[in-house]
């Protein structure tokens, strides 16, 4: 078995049954939960063996997150399943794992059952309480004495006219409970007063919002020979791509051994891509709004809330699926079905050219790779695209949809932190930031990185740019991780480039890959809020450090009530050196959401991401040997 083969069943079972038999566990068997059970990324030096051929033995090993108590503790192991050995129990005291699912409901029995709770819907007149939706959030660290030695949540509601109602478009505005999650204890019903439901309905059902357009005519996406892509277990080989796909819990969809086959053999690109972290901070200081700040990842996990995808709606064309075997939280072993989905796809014009003299014109069309997959956490959801371009691009989209969190208003002004969407019904600004950890080994494992600027060339009437016309880039290498602390820069077009000093392409300069940006926003809280500390990650838009296998996410490992400066802040404080050597890049990346009636009830998709671009990789146009389409366009 290739080491980075995804989980089986049989080997999460192996690893829950080694960690029960292993006598370690405080509790009964039956009283242990597993808040997290992944692949624990084997040594590159053992992965690259096995690519190149060799005999090499492989040690699968398991990582856990396991809880033993409702206390704010959590026990870290790792196990062997190929020697039946727990290497590693470590009981880590005062951090919080993710939101539970089963923990989650309940949340929602306690609450149901609660008398101020059902005092402050009695005070909202509601009389069917199966119609009331209480969403379960983090809550954030406040120095709250709720939030001492817990793990809880804060939850808010909203009513339903049917049980397939949106919500959404009801909010018990004013009403916030606190529940102890590893207890189901109702610490707090905090009541601000009765806040009229808005009038309108949320409904986004085709029943509800007639008539249909009647004008669109099928368009249909057939390959009679098939898809051009090949899968071998993990392994997808596609237009001289290669790479593996993996699924984890927390960073959902994950990329390995990315490489670009040239000249006879594979040059690789990244050993590892994956979202490590997301934050979604709202900017309202009202105090049903003001602590919201989810971690979707860290708090969640995008893996976790996968979609199983279905063709013709997530996915068009000749698909290709691969499902995700997960543990539930009670260590078992489960299949989610159609979690990553595969297809390729025409993309317009790869490259063209008109010769004038001799008449003659050729054009080749361009076709892309897509992998993705979905996650619905809460109310968004967030569909991850990376796409492999012909010519060696290779790009991460993030499309956003699913319903806003909203706000009920009296009256018709939701104030300077909130749109109104509705009559009655506001949504309060808000901020998507991801970080994309990108293991790096362009043309191998030793890279630096470069930050590059267009720039004028001096003043206009000088020497060196007589007619004022004149402009260059400079590039600036980051050479430790606070230097390596950096901003996008649209109007100096900034870029970041990853180099291989020991490699040069045929004009001598080094062989590389540029990140390139979108215009992306950075975290607009204050450094010294709460979200501030604990999502420092998405104060800067990159960050560079040396490869080390612990540092896995940007937010630290238990974003949730944490305090606030672990992961990227943390490490990158030691200021270790990141040129010519084994690197990790962070991009941060997103969208500040202003709220639009447009929005209302389900959001178009809005798109976030950047691209990984070759630059001086290759020693000309990668694709020149793409053969023209068949009958057509070409001379």
């Amino acid at each position: 078995m290739h080491p980075l083969a995804p989980l089986r069943a049989d080997e999460i079972d192996a690893a829950r049954r080694t960690v029960l038999a292993s006598g370690l566990a405080d509790v009964p068997d039956d009283a242990v939960r597993f808040a997290y059970v992944g692949l624990c990324d084997p040594p590159k030096d053992v992965v690259r063996a096995v690519d190149r051929g060799e005999d090499v033995a492989v040690d699968r090993r398991v990582r856990l997150v396991v809880l033993q108590s409702p206390q704010a503790e959590v026990v870290e192991a790792i196990v062997s399943v190929t020697r039946g050995e727990v290497d590693r129990w470590e009981v880590v005291r005062d951090v919080r794992p993710a939101l539970q699912i089963e923990e989650s409901i309940m949340v929602l029995a306690a609450l149901h059952a609660h008398p101020e709770w059902n005092a402050a819907l009695d005070r909202r007149g509601i009389e069917d309480r199966s119609l009331v939706q209480i969403d379960p959030w983090p809550a954030g660290t406040f120095g709250l004495a709720h939030e001492e030695g817990r793990r809880i949540t804060r939850c808010l509601a909203f009513l339903r006219e049917s049980k397939e109602d949106n919500g959404y478009a009801r909010p018990l505005e004013g009403l916030v409970a606190f529940v102890d999650m590893g207890r189901g204890e109702v610490l707090e019903v905090l009541d601000l007063g009765v806040v009229p439901f808005p009038p309108n309905h949320g409904s986004y059902y085709p029943e509800h919002n007639g008539p249909l357009r009647t004008d669109l005519k099928p368009l249909d996406i057939t390959q009679p020979e098939g898809p051009s892509f090949e899968v071998e277990g993990n392994l997808v080989r596609w237009q001289k791509w290669s790479m593996r796909l993996g699924m984890d819990p927390l960073e959902g969809l994950v990329l390995y051994t990315v490489g670009y086959e040239d000249g006879g053999r594979v040059r690789p690109v990244l050993f590892r891509a994956s979202v490590s972290e997301m934050v979604v901070p709202y900017g309202h200081p009202g105090p049903t709004q003001a602590w919201k700040s989810a971690f979707d990842a860290g708090e969640w996990g995008l893996g976790r809330m996968a979609n199983s995808l279905t063709l013709g709606c997530d996915c068009l064309g000749e698909i290709f699926y691969f499902d995700d075997v997960h543990a539930d939280e009670r260590g078992r072993p489960r299949t989610r079905a159609n979690a990553i989905c595969m297809h390729e796809e025409d993309y317009g014009i790869l490259w063209k050219h008109h010769d004038m003299v001799s008449g003659r014109t050729e054009v080749r069309r361009s076709r892309r790779l897509v992998v993705s997959s979905i996650a619905t956490v809460g109310n968004y959801e967030y569909g991850f695209y990376w796409y492999f371009y012909m010519d060696g691009t290779m790009q991460l989209e993030v499309k956003l949809t699913g319903i806003m969190s909203t706000m009920a208003v009296a009256g018709d002004d939701a104030g300077p932190h909130a749109k109104m969407i509705a009559p009655g019904l506001a949504a309060p600004y808000h901020q998507h930031l991801f970080n994309v950890r990108l293991d790096m080994e362009v043309d191998g494992p030793d890279n630096a990185v470069y930050e590059v600027d267009a720039l004028p060339t001096g003043n206009m009437g000088r020497e060196e740019n007589p007619w004022g016309n004149a402009f260059g880039t400079t590039s600036t290498l980051l050479e430790s991780e606070l230097a390596a602390r950096r901003d996008v820069d649209p109007a100096r077009s900034r870029t970041w480039r990853i180099v291989n000093r020991a490699r040069r392409n045929a004009v001598g300069e080094p062989t590389a890959y540029k990140l390139l940006p979108g215009s992306t926003p950075t975290l607009l809280a204050d450094p010294g809020s709460s979200v501030g500390r604990r999502a420092a990650f998405a104060s800067h838009n990159l960050w560079v450090t040396p490869f080390e296998p612990e540092e896995r996410r940007a937010a630290g490992d238990y974003p949730n009530q944490h305090g606030g400066g672990a992961g990227l802040p943390e490490w990158t404080v030691r200021d270790r050196p990141v040129v010519d050597t084994d690197i990790v890049v962070w991009h941060t990346f997103g969208v500040t959401h202003v709220p639009r009636p447009e929005d209302w009830p389900v959001m178009p998709v809005e798109y976030a991401g950047f691209s990984l671009v070759p630059t001086g990789f290759f020693d000309r146009n990668p694709a020149l040997d793409v053969p023209p389409s068949p009958d057509h366009c070409h001379g």
